[in-house]
């Protein structure tokens, strides 16, 4: 069996290929290959086409069938990774009625709050784990009061994944792990969060219903089928979360088990199998791929808006002819501490490390007789990875003290500078796996498809690359930087 894996990032769409029996990559590609945009009409906004991610989907597929590596109609299953706590409202033929407000998207925080408030601290963090923050509910709630006419109309309210599977299969459904990341599960009632819907007055019917994550959600249309050349019984079989998806494709299923990705944003997730949550909010909890009401596995992200949108700003602005290899060793030739430029990397939206606050991007101390292009870059992707570190020792406010992480080399850990820093820094190693989330997509419909005995087995065989372990020789002058970051970042 062939199995498909797509992953809809904010930047693109990738798509994987892979050959189930012996779980090898068969080909893997990205569309576009220009950057998508994200739209921001108003400060603090973030939106994008949910039509438009649907075309990449369908152009990444026809670009990857076109090298005839396989034959399309042995593909046997279809998985897909998503960006998280995306809004995609639909009406009752299907058509979508409003640009999606994407996860980096800061509007929705005083709807948060106000039911934070109203529903009561200790019953939103038993019930949810989380506050209901700036996530897909409060965006929702934002919709309801700012666009009632788009409400009304509301016949769906899709994840950003939920809405790719209904355009293959022309059905809608979702799962608990989805609607945790929107703050609309329940995990003390194990059922969707009917208190917080009937707090911002939202009708249960508006929502898909819920199966299993490893499940069949539906056979592509015989329309679809045609039009990209697929067989006419293949499945949606798996669909998660671009964070709960990464941490799949690196293995990571099982308590102690921590990921880290650093694309356009950057996270490190832990696994725990308790309902555990941050009563201060500023990291979060939600349902992890395996989690289930006989079993909690809970996915406690940490998560940095401005990572590598920060770096593609900086290449874009300041050094466009570079490509990123290059620039990785022009930053390279700077010193640790990048001659006292300091970088704090938020300025894409309201960051969860912060309450939800919009703290903003900046460079300081800047020393036009000093500081040159490699110390712009090094200070960008220093300030990367100590933002990263310093939301990690926030993790232990909830008992995750990472030793090791586990990541893709993919994004910036392609850049031995990035990952020097945050392992340094860090004080934990970093395994470097040959896995990323179109490919752990593909994996997850294997194991939703019932390819696979279960989900572990889908991963089982991920090959590991290289382990960078903290450098005796290089620790003090990376605290000395990082210590200098964070009291940057306290003023």
């Amino acid at each position: 069996m062939i199995l498909c894996g797509i992953d809809v990032g904010t930047s693109s769409i990738k798509v994987s290929i892979v050959d189930a029996a012996n779980q090898q990559l068969i080909y893997s590609c990205s569309f576009p290959e220009i950057e998508n945009e994200i739209s921001s009409p108003q400060p603090g906004f973030a939106e994008q086409d949910p039509e438009h991610w649907w075309y990449c989907v369908k152009q990444g597929i026809l670009k990857a069938n076109s090298t005839g590596l396989y034959d399309p109609k042995g593909i046997g299953a279809i998985g897909i990774s998503y960006q998280m706590h995306g809004l995609v409202v639909v009406d009752k033929e299907a058509n979508v009625l409003r640009p999606s407000i994407i996860w980096c998207d800061s509007r929705a925080t005083p709807y948060g709050e106000n039911a934070y408030a109203g529903l009561g601290e200790s019953f939103c963090q038993t019930h949810y784990l989380n506050s209901p923050g700036n996530f897909t509910a409060a965006k929702l709630a934002w919709v309801k009061e700012n666009q009632p006419g788009v409400f009304q109309k509301v016949a769906h309210v899709l994840l950003p994944g939920d809405f790719i599977a209904g355009r293959f299969t022309s059905q809608f459904t979702t799962t608990a792990s989805a609607l945790s990341e929107g703050i609309l599960w329940d995990f003390k009632e194990n059922h969707p969060a009917k208190d917080l819907m009937q707090f911002y007055g939202f009708p249960s019917e508006i929502f898909p219903p819920v199966q299993d994550l490893f499940s069949d959600h539906g056979t592509v249309t015989s329309m679809v089928a045609a039009e990209l050349g697929l067989n006419t019984n293949v499945k949606v079989t798996y669909k998660a979360g671009d964070q709960p998806n990464n941490a799949y494709s690196l293995g990571v299923l099982h308590p102690g088990d921590i990921a880290t990705t650093a694309g356009t944003s950057g996270v490190v997730y832990g696994i725990s199998d308790e309902l555990k949550f941050d009563k201060e909010n500023r990291v979060n909890s939600f349902a992890h791929v395996n989690h289930s009401a006989s079993k909690a596995s809970i996915g406690v992200l940490m998560c940095i808006n401005g990572t590598g949108i920060l770096n593609r700003w900086v290449k874009q602005n300041f050094f466009p002819t570079m490509s990123y290899a290059q620039m990785n060793e022009q930053g390279a030739k700077a010193a640790i501490g990048s001659g006292g430029l300091v970088c704090m990397p938020f300025g894409n939206g309201a960051e969860r490390i912060f309450q939800n606050k919009t703290i903003g991007g900046s460079f300081v101390h800047l020393d036009f007789n000093r500081h040159q292009s490699a110390e712009i870059i090094r200070a960008a992707q220093e300030g990367i990875a100590f933002s990263m570190v310093y939301g990690i020792e926030l993790l232990g406010n909830v008992g995750v003290r990472p030793k090791k992480l586990k990541a893709g080399l993919a994004n910036m850990y392609l850049s031995d500078l990035f990952t020097q820093a945050i392992v340094n820094s860090s004080g934990a190693s970093v395994e470097l796996l040959e896995s990323d989330g179109s490919f752990g997509a593909a994996l997850g419909a294997g194991a939703g498809v019932g390819y696979y005995a279960n989900e572990d087995e889908a991963v089982a065989n991920i090959k590991l690359l290289k382990t960078i372990e903290p450098s005796a020789a290089l620790k003090g002058e990376y605290e000395e930087a990082y210590g200098i970051w964070k009291n940057n970042l306290a003023h």
